[in-house]
């Protein structure tokens, strides 16, 4: 494998504003590798997104996102998605309950896979499945899929970049003035975090983004080290628990409203990654 933290930091300089700084930028460089075809393959196929098994991992992660929006009533006039990578799963639920929705990623060849899939409908991966299984989760027929994603190019008003590690992760004037209605984030922050001070930092800047009473659906992963962002690109990950989860996300001012957790059925840890569980937390900022 190779390193992606070949850059070596020392203890002394890790407790100063250089050393985080340090270390954030070599977890940018190791994702220069990142191949979105290839972590759509590992990730985003059987086992992991089995629409015909309950307990496989996608559809756990669908049936979250649609509860919140369509059994909470969460909804308004924007929506934001911060680090989409080259997935669309995320927002297949709430492009129906908002007006506006905004995809960003740090990386530009994910940024390019979306833009792909939205004006060509082009894509590394078929996400008719994923249509299909969020419509029946919806109550419609899964051959409503192309309203759908009629439905989501619609709304879908910009693919932007974003860097969570800034105090305003998205470029400036990209969101009403009040700030975004709410925020969803899949896989994003333990992944691109070289430690859970910066884990949780990242999650004050998304704070930032939000109006207040606004929502924030956290996906995430627990026991995670690293994960393949490429065929022999092992990417670090921060390993979570979820006291830590609940622990951050009251220290960057949220409330969480809600936490669940989904546990790795033996044939689902593929060997891409050591992850034990997965997290859905539901948090709103006062």
């Amino acid at each position: 494998y190779k390193c992606c933290l070949g850059v070596q930091i020392t203890e002394s300089e890790m407790e100063g504003k250089e050393g985080g700084e340090r270390a954030v930028a070599a977890m940018e460089a190791c994702y220069q590798g990142f191949n979105p075809a290839a972590y759509l393959q590992y990730n985003y196929t059987p086992p992991r997104a089995d629409f015909a098994r309950s307990d496989s991992i996608v559809p756990w992660k669908l049936n979250c996102l649609h509860k919140a929006f369509s059994e909470d009533g969460i909804k308004g006039e924007v929506l934001v998605d911060v680090g989409s990578g080259p997935t669309l799963y995320q927002v297949m639920s709430g492009c129906e309950h908002f007006d506006r929705v905004i995809l960003s990623d740090f990386l530009e060849v994910n940024c390019k896979e979306l833009h792909s899939w939205l004006q060509d409908g082009k894509s590394s991966l078929d996400w008719t499945p994923y249509l299909k299984f969020v419509c029946e989760l919806e109550g419609r027929s899964p051959s409503a899929w192309t309203e759908k994603a009629k439905r989501l190019r619609s709304v879908v008003t910009d693919v932007l970049p974003v860097n969570v590690h800034q105090p305003c992760p998205l470029p400036a004037g990209s969101l009403p003035s009040s700030g975004a209605d709410c925020l969803v984030s899949s896989f994003c922050l333990e992944s691109v975090s070289p430690d859970l001070p910066s884990f949780t930092q990242a999650l004050t800047h998304l704070s930032g983004l939000l109006r207040s009473g606004g929502h924030l659906l956290l996906i995430g992963a627990l026991g995670e080290s690293f994960y393949l962002g490429a065929p022999g690109l092992r990417i670090p990950v921060v390993p979570l628990d979820e006291a830590q989860v609940c622990s951050s996300l009251r220290a960057s001012g949220f409330h969480l409203l809600q936490l669940s957790v989904y546990h790795l059925p033996p044939d689902m840890k593929v060997g891409v990654d050591d992850v034990s569980g997965v997290f859905f937390a539901k948090a709103r900022k006062p």
